[in-house]
């Protein structure tokens, strides 16, 4: 194969390396997309991690972005085996007091649940909604000029302000809360300007399409996309960590679904030191714990609402949300985390044996911090569902350095590729008109380390392929 020449290598098949190598292979080039592991995916793997029968999905587990995705949407996943399921209710944050918070498919329903802040929601949401649906393209991808400059800066209004300072908006405990494990998402303190944007996006997707489920795990995702991609006439190779672009086939364009400091482990001798230089000040957030349960039945939440829902948010109230939050960015460990739930086996029997069921959680924690978080997890869990511990068969816990092992890309943990504040939310991994070209002419950024960051999506590899149809293959698009 070394002998071989493509008109494109892509290095990394996470849901960007997918997408650029997809989005070039359907523009009638050939291209090789090289994958470290033995399975592709990077993000979107599925395994039995605790016992025989029971699949756990690695990292991602519940799919807020994959139906609003524009890449998504013009792809015939259906076709190759792909499926999604709706959860009863998309989320759920249960309260001390046996209070409970609830986000559906449907605005009014939602609203209808926050008491005296629902009319206050509907408006609210409403017109973000509207102005959503109309500017996906330009929320999805690198800085341009807007096709509808006016709405953008309307949104940009909404979405710009610390969490903390939209929270405002909201009186009652259930919606402030509700709205802080929204933005909590955003993987950083939630007095951090624009952390509004996560929490905004994450609820307009749930209005949208919902917050849907793979059946059979996020690797259906990775192999739906390989399958159309080999439909194309794709072709791939497993098994090979790729120490430098030396190594590769010939190529006219390099494609690399890696972090910055990989960039430069394995193209440095191509990039110029300028370049690497910028590249040095770009900055990685905290991490996560995650454990995943092998369970005799689901998780015994005191509220039916928890019991439908495919993801639980645990923090209790906005207050203790923000509190741990500002701990883990500025590096300190604290007890009674926020953490994510999901309850993928609720919805798709496929996940564990007749009868049985999966879980899996994880919280935040500083950057390349390996505490065992296992204890305080399940306390949170125990918290709103008494009982917890008696239903596990099984667990598995996966920390910082593991995560990073799994994926060179989650640096410390960094399950975004790099933090997504306001520094960096666009300018990834520096200030560019076009993020995705490197100081090589012939070797592109195409991961989360890119606009629109972290996430599956696949915007990222998209518009880096996009990118070099333009400047190498002259492509019209």
């Amino acid at each position: 194969m070394a002998n071989t020449e493509y008109d494109a290598i892509v290095v990394g098949s996470g849901p960007n390396g997918l997408a650029a190598a997809i989005t070039l292979q359907k523009s009638g080039l050939s291209v090789l997309l090289i994958e470290g592991k033995e399975t592709i995916g990077g993000g979107m793997r599925t395994a039995e991690l605790t016992l025989p029968g029971y699949r756990h999905d690695i990292c991602s587990a519940i799919h807020p972005m994959a139906l609003m995705s524009p890449f998504f949407a013009g792809l015939p996943l259906a076709d190759f085996g792909l499926r999604f399921v709706q959860p009863t209710h998309d989320a759920a944050h249960p309260l001390d007091g046996g209070r409970v918070a609830v986000l559906d498919r449907s605005v009014e329903l939602t609203a209808a649940r926050l008491g005296a802040d629902g009319d206050t929601y509907r408006k609210w949401m409403g017109k973000l909604l509207e102005s959503i649906l109309k500017l996906l393209p330009d929320l999805l991808g690198p800085l341009r000029w807007p096709d509808e400059p006016f709405r953008l800066a309307g949104f940009g209004l909404a979405a710009l302000p610390a969490a903390t300072w939209t929270a405002a908006k909201f009186k009652t405990v259930e919606a402030r809360a509700l709205w802080a494990g929204m933005a909590a998402h955003s993987i950083q303190p939630l007095g951090n300007i624009a952390t509004s944007a996560f929490g905004i996006m994450l609820m307009a997707a749930a209005h949208i399409k919902g917050w849907v489920i793979p059946v059979g795990g996020s690797q259906s995702i990775a192999d739906a996309l390989a399958a159309n991609y080999q439909s194309l006439g794709g072709k791939i190779q497993t098994g090979w960590m790729v120490g430098s672009v030396g190594e590769l086939p010939s190529a006219k364009a390099i494609f690399m679904d890696v972090t910055p400091r990989q960039l430069v482990r394995i193209a440095g001798s191509r990039l110029s030191s300028t370049y690497k230089k910028r590249l040095e000040t770009y900055r990685h957030g905290p991490g996560i714990f995650k454990v995943d349960w092998a369970l005799d039945e689901p998780i015994p939440f005191l509220r039916e609402e928890c019991r439908g829902a495919g993801t639980v948010h645990l923090g209790n109230t906005l207050e203790e949300i923000v509190r741990y939050e500002r701990n883990v960015g500025s590096g300190k460990r604290s007890e009674k985390p926020f953490v994510l739930v999901a309850q993928q086996s609720l919805f798709d029997s496929t996940r564990a044996p007749e009868g049985k069921h999966t879980a899996w959680a994880y919280c935040h924690v500083p950057n390349g911090d390996d505490r065992d978080m296992t204890e305080a997890i399940e306390s949170q869990i125990e918290r709103y569902a008494p009982g917890f511990r008696d239903v596990v068969k099984a667990k598995h816990t996966i920390n910082t350095s593991a995560f990073e092992q799994y994926n060179p890309n989650y640096f410390g943990g960094d399950i975004n590729g790099g933090i997504q504040d306001i520094g960096q939310l666009y300018s990834r991994p520096i200030v560019s008109i076009s993020p995705y070209r490197t100081s090589a002419k012939d070797i592109y950024l195409c991961s989360s380390s890119t606009p629109p960051g972290g996430g599956v999506h696949g915007m990222c590899g998209y518009h880096a392929a996009r990118q070099a149809l333009r400047d190498i293959f002259k492509v019209e698009i």
